[in-house]
């Protein structure tokens, strides 16, 4: 009950603010800097922020990094010099409806639309013939899984797939726990338009849709990562709310045996990129170098 009310205070004074007409912040240096160094591309008539940077010359290797829900590329920002000095090209994109990337209303926003954005950005790169690692976090992760359910199809246009590393995503419908602000915008009855109106028409749009998909398409998600030979990893940080331990690890484990696991320290929740930015990114070199 205490953490109901705590929440439900916390959100009393942007509530007053998004009835009010105040414009919107302007965005910090860091985020200024961040969107002039990306570019945009358009996928069916809708702009798509991305970021593309050169990194190690002479080094084949690509990665491609997935955001999480409700968030952006800027996720990533921590460990992006270093990715560069390991790859030859680091690329992220914000999700439609994510970051600096359009937000059409009304639209239907759906995993499967997100992954054909990731796939057309590596078109009009002109990359969608090499092979690519992946890197995903939490709404990334499903992402990522429905691009490996295309490459386990062997479809053509579909990304042909190096390796892929998992973190902290709600791959078992049965093992999320949903934060209470992200229950009572998919759940919340009556408070649910006062929360639509504070937190974004996309977000809390964009949350339903992404729930109900994975219960949906678990089959298909879960199948793929369990059935493909190509190197897999996750990156935990096992102080998180949303994908419990060790619950969510024994099911995992229990799942997908061939997948190798970096369970960082015990103080680091859901966003591990960000709350130990060299440990994640030294379990993720160290995953990377081992094949």
């Amino acid at each position: 009950m205490s953490e109901w009310w705590v929440q439900v205070g916390l959100l009393a004074v942007p509530l007053l603010a998004a009835y009010l007409p105040i414009p919107p912040p302007q965005l910090s240096p860091a985020l200024h800097s961040w969107k002039s160094s990306g570019k945009f591309f358009t996928y069916k008539g809708l702009r798509i922020f991305y970021q593309d940077s050169v990194g190690v010359v002479g080094s084949p290797e690509i990665v491609v990094l997935l955001h999480s829900f409700p968030t952006s590329s800027y996720d990533w920002y921590k460990i992006w010099e270093g990715l560069t000095l390991r790859f030859h090209r680091v690329i992220a994109l914000d999700f439609l409806g994510f970051g600096f990337s359009d937000k059409p209303r009304p639209h239907h926003y759906s995993i499967f639309e997100q992954a054909s954005i990731v796939e057309a950005l590596l078109r009009h790169l002109g990359l969608q013939n090499h092979r690519i690692n992946l890197l995903s976090h939490d709404y990334g992760d499903i992402v990522a899984q429905e691009l490996l359910y295309r490459f386990k199809q062997n479809r053509s246009g579909r990304l042909t797939i190096r390796s892929l590393c998992l973190s902290n995503g709600g791959i078992f419908p049965e093992t999320h726990r949903p934060l209470l602000l992200q229950k009572l915008l998919k759940d919340g009855g009556m408070l649910s338009p006062i929360l639509t109106r504070l937190m974004n028409f996309v977000f809390s749009r964009g949350l339903t849709p992404y729930i109900s998909q994975r219960k949906k398409f678990r089959r298909r998600w879960v199948g793929a990562l369990a059935s493909v030979s190509i190197p897999i990893h996750l990156i935990y940080g096992p102080l998180d709310p949303v994908n419990p331990y060790p619950e969510f690890l024994e099911l995992y484990r229990e799942t997908l045996p061939r997948s190798t696991v970096s369970i960082l320290d015990d103080h680091i929740s859901h966003h591990p990129q960000l709350g130990d930015p060299m440990g994640f990114l030294n379990a993720y070199m160290g995953f990377i170098n081992s094949f």
